[in-house]
This record gives C-alpha cells, sequence and structure tokens, in this order.
C-alpha cells in the first residue's frame, strides 16, 4: 500500500510536468523552469497533505494553499485540474485572449486558487495574515505557502517571518522552493541566502531541509504538524527537473519549449516514445 501511494505521487508529479509542458508550448508563455522544480512538492501537497473537497472549493475547513512564486501558475492548473477543480480539457486556452489562465496565478474565476500572485514578496505576507485571522478564530486548518528562493530578496517576507514568529503562527508552513536560480544568474550571486536555516532558526521558526524531489521525504515533512512555531521547509530542487537540458539551466525561466525541444521534453517525461 505504501509503495503504491508513492508510484501514484510520482505518476501525478509526471503528468503535472506534462500538462504544464504543453501548457506553455501552446500558449506561448515562459516559465517552465521553475515550474518543473515544483512538480513534486504540488504532487505531495494535493495528492497527500492537504485537506480540501474539489466539489467544494470554499469548504470552511480547507487548508488555504498559496502559490507565492505566481509565475509557476501552470503548475498550480494543472495540480487543480488534475484534483477536480475543473476539467483537464479548460487548461487548453491557458494564456490565451480572454482565458481565466493566466500566466501568473489569479483567483478571478478560477475555483481552488485562493489568492493572486505574481508580485513577489506578497505571498506570504497574506499567508500569515490567514493564519493570523485562522488564530483568532480558533480555527484548526492549515496555512501552506509555496515561495520560491528568489523571492527571499524582499524585505516584506522577512517582516513577515517576524510576525508568524511573534504571533507563533504554528498554522503556518512556508514551503521553499531552493533551486538556487533566479531569472538571470544564482541566488547566491544576486542576493546570498546562506546560511537559510540558520537565518529562519533565528527569527524564531522550525526549520527542516529535505529533498524537494523526494515524496517520502515531502510526505513525511509536510504531514508533521506539531510544533509550536511556524514551519519552514527548504527543498533543494533542480530547475528544470524531469527534462535533461532544462536541468540548472538559467535560459529556461523565460524560454518556451518549441518545436523540438518540445518533442524532446515530452519524450523524456514518457508522453511520446
Amino acid at each position: 500500500m505504501k509503495e503504491d501511494r508513492y508510484n501514484n505521487l510520482v505518476e501525478l508529479s509526471r503528468k503535472l510536468r506534462v500538462n504544464a509542458i504543453k501548457m506553455i508550448n501552446k500558449g506561448g508563455s515562459s516559465h517552465v523552469g521553475s515550474v518543473l522544480s515544483i512538480a513534486d512538492i504540488l504532487s505531495v501537497l494535493y495528492g497527500a497533505v492537504l485537506n480540501f473537497r474539489s466539489s467544494n472549493p470554499k469548504w470552511n475547513n480547507r487548508d488555504r494553499f498559496i502559490l507565492s512564486k505566481g509565475h509557476a501558475g501552470a503548475g498550480i492548473y494543472a495540480a487543480l485540474a488534475e484534483s477536480g477543480f475543473f476539467s483537464l480539457e479548460m487548461l487548453k486556452d491557458y494564456c490565451k485572449n480572454g482565458s481565466v489562465f493566466s500566466g501568473h496565478v489569479s483567483h478571478k474565476n478560477i475555483p481552488g486558487i485562493e489568492f493572486s500572485t505574481g508580485s513577489l514578496g506578497h505571498g506570504l505576507p497574506v499567508s500569515c495574515g490567514i493564519a493570523y485571522a485562522a488564530k483568532l478564530d480558533k480555527k484548526t486548518h492549515k496555512i501552506y505557502c509555496l515561495m520560491s528562493d528568489g523571492e527571499l530578496g524582499e524585505g516584506s517576507n522577512w517582516e513577515a517571518i517576524l510576525f508568524a514568529s511573534h504571533h507563533k503562527l504554528n498554522n503556518l508552513i512556508a514551503i521553499i522552493d531552493r533551486n538556487k536560480l533566479q531569472s538571470l544568474k544564482s541566488t547566491e550571486e544576486t542576493l546570498k541566502l546562506e546560511p537559510l536555516t540558520n537565518k529562519f532558526e533565528s527569527f524564531g521558526w522550525s526549520v527542516s531541509e529535505v529533498d524537494g524531489h523526494s515524496h517520502e521525504d515531502l510526505v513525511n515533512n509536510l504531514n508533521h504538524t506539531k510544533s509550536k512555531k511556524p514551519r519552514a521547509i527548504i527543498a533543494n530542487t533542480t530547475k528544470g527537473k524531469g527534462v535533461s537540458y532544462m536541468e540548472n539551466s538559467v535560459e529556461w525561466h523565460y524560454r518556451t519549449p518549441l518545436d523540438n525541444d518540445y518533442i524532446q521534453a515530452m519524450k523524456e517525461l514518457g508522453e511520446l516514445s
């Protein structure tokens, strides 16, 4: 049973990657590398962790999930479609004129999206507000916020990190997609983040560092909720994970997989022979 569970998560991750690449290819959009690095995290969240009802997206006791790195919107749209919030067929309209599926995450008319993101540095502060409100209302649901590592250069995040610790928001889990690349170069060249674990701990958070592509590591850490502090999960990932020529490549932050690039990606993901 345990093996079947993880096999299902591996297959869901593959589907998320395939769907996202198809969407980005048809929509002529970008940020494919950013989507691929979080596919396993999204798979575990929607396949094994989050408490939700796709038939009732506004169910009051649902866990709240905010994708702070809103430029990876194709990934969350794919995860919601695979989870039954809307049909996979609808994803074909991604980034087309008049579509509800914009390149950066929008909550307008999309069931399952809690908050529009894309201006980096907003997701965690908003998540803190939602978590604080839940505490005041004595609610038991969790708030999960998936962030990029690059956005930790934003001062608003460190204010939010202080706020969460001060108010003991142990219902808040921040997941950092630590792929170590930003739009033009590495995070450490842009604005050094290390030692990142020590920084979060010094701000009063409980911190775990995991393999962001290990479904078992992610399940075990994301389902561990016994903490008196807000929790940060630093998920070490590879930008472009799953497609060899995209992995650890800065250029696939903005490029669109077309023609032979698209065909090669589909082959590597087992969608074409």
